[in-house]
């Protein structure tokens, strides 16, 4: 809808036409006509995302609230939309926001107020109260529809406004959060629906009629659920089969590197296109074994954001997001099948508890003081434990117990004890241990400070973790096809596994 204001309406005729009729629309309690030589505004409007709202009509309505604000007070001479921002960003980290912030502190200014639509879209929660020393400082007013005009941050009428609109704002975002939680809980849990995201290998997505919202419906939205890809599922039921036979990840791994199988990112490269597109690797097996999902149960709620916020709750100060994994208390499954299934539920519990790490033979639990502190200095893997002679240790093979072959020219493993290693920790910590200080305390010293030890072939040296990995000093080889499986597994051919499943499937 084009306004009398919109910038295209100067061009136009009827804009014109419409404009030699405002002084009858004023005296009818409408618009009033723009004061000559009144305030310069700078308009501010901002939309969360731009792929689910619409960018016109959303600055459309924003910018006609703030023009019917200051008819008759003033013009709009400037324009700072900022667009996929969210409302807990700060001005300075809003591109837009930061360009307005910037022409502020200049002393040429082109305006000398600025005007929003809507309080929600500009600010949230105390953000205004915290920029109006600067703005009154370079004498900028602020003018808000729900005020009729400018704040007085003096005025207390004004500041419980200021903060009624905050709280109001903090409480918009918790309510929507908890509805759309509860309603996809509901929808996970009572409908089994597929609530996004990639499917996993195995699967693939397929239509499932039309959306039960009638209004989505109607936009042409429609459902997806999880099918039996018959390339990938023998497979999935082959390393299921291989676990429960008791062998390890790294094995599988080596053995569907070896025959050739594309691993999860190089079968869809199109939804992986974040992923290189390697082999298979331990974490991609471990990953297919762990997920339920391939039970026939619909799951969610798996994973969580972690923003790693430096003060709790506050975006802004994100360090970066990461995922993390919820407690599997917290996981919402299906009551009833949602897919076919790949993998019995009994079997399925049964490969969470296959390890492939044996057992002592008199029993008795093995402790490790370090466990995922030593770190080889040689490769940059993170050392593995190994009970020799009665007491704990720690070692490296580079790579050996890994998902890719052995490397010819592999250097020689790296070995060390945790009583030596302890002593040497000790001995360089003297400074910041008590005097006297056991092997237990070491260890709890280098966990809470969080260091690692690096060990090379006759090095021990304490490092700092926010330092990273051990960078490599060798390249492992790449994945070298064999003709047959090693290491005493076997794995369906794709043809014989095609075979089995278009005989199940009919």
């Amino acid at each position: 809808m084009m306004t009398v204001d919109s910038p295209n309406a100067q061009n136009d005729v009827l804009a014109g036409w419409l404009r030699q009729q405002q002084p009858v629309r004023a005296r009818m309690g409408g618009r009033r006509a723009p004061a000559s030589g009144g305030l310069r505004f700078a308009f501010y409007g901002r939309i969360s995302t731009a792929d689910f709202q619409d960018r016109t009509s959303s600055r459309a309505w924003q910018y006609e609230a703030a023009v019917d604000l200051v008819a008759g007070h003033g013009v709009i001479v400037a324009e700072y939309f900022d667009i996929g921002c969210s409302r807990r960003l700060t001005w300075p980290q809003r591109p837009q926001a930061a360009n307005l912030l910037n022409a502020i502190a200049d002393p040429g200014r082109r305006f000398d107020a600025i005007v929003v639509g809507e309080y929600e879209r500009a600010f949230a929660g105390d953000q205004l109260i915290q920029l109006l020393p600067m703005l009154d400082q370079h004498a900028v007013q602020v003018w808000l529809p729900k005020a009729g005009g400018p704040i007085n941050v003096d005025d207390p009428a004004h500041r419980a406004l200021i903060l009624l609109l905050g709280h109001q704002s903090r409480r918009e975002v918790l309510r929507s959060r908890f509805r759309t939680t509860a309603a996809m809980r509901a929808q996970a849990q009572d409908q089994g629906r597929h609530l996004g995201g990639r499917p996993p290998y195995g699967y693939r997505l397929v239509d499932a009629g039309p959306h039960p919202n009638t209004a989505h419906a109607a936009w042409g939205r429609r459902l997806h659920r999880l099918e039996v890809d018959p390339l990938t599922a023998p497979h999935v039921r082959w390393i299921f089969a291989q676990r429960l036979a008791g062998h390890s990840t790294a094995g599988i791994a080596r053995t569907l590197n070896a025959l050739g199988v594309p691993s999860p990112a190089a079968h869809d490269r199109a939804r992986n296109r974040h992923r290189s597109g390697g082999g298979w690797t331990l974490r991609s097996v471990a990953a297919i074994l762990a997920n339920p999902r391939y039970t026939g149960r619909q799951v969610w709620n798996r994973q969580y954001i972690d923003h790693n916020e430096t003060i709790a709750g506050d975006k802004a100060t994100s360090r970066g997001a990461v995922y993390r994994w919820n407690p599997k208390d917290q996981w919402i499954i299906s009551n009833g099948l949602a897919h076919p299934a790949l993998v019995s539920e009994e079997d399925f519990v049964k490969a969470q508890a296959v390890t492939a790490v044996a057992t002592s033979a008199d029993g008795r639990a093995r402790r490790y003081l370090l466990t995922g502190l030593v770190v080889c200095e040689v490769c940059g893997r993170r050392a593995d434990g190994q009970w020799v002679h009665d007491r704990p240790g720690y070692r490296c093979r580079h790579g050996r117990t890994s998902a890719s072959p052995a490397a010819p020219g592999r250097p020689k493993a790296v070995y060390w004890r945790e009583d030596e290693l302890l002593n040497r920790a000790g001995h360089q910590l003297a400074n910041d241990l008590p005097a006297n200080a056991d092997h237990r305390a070491i260890a709890t010293h280098i966990r809470a400070r969080k260091l690692r030890i690096a060990c090379g072939h006759n090095t021990v040296t304490i490092r700092s973790d926010e330092t990273g990995p051990v960078p490599r000093t060798h390249a492992t080889s790449p994945h070298r096809r064999r003709k047959s499986p090693p290491w005493g597994l076997t794995c369906p051919t794709p043809s014989a596994a095609m075979r089995t499943m278009s005989v199940r499937m009919r």
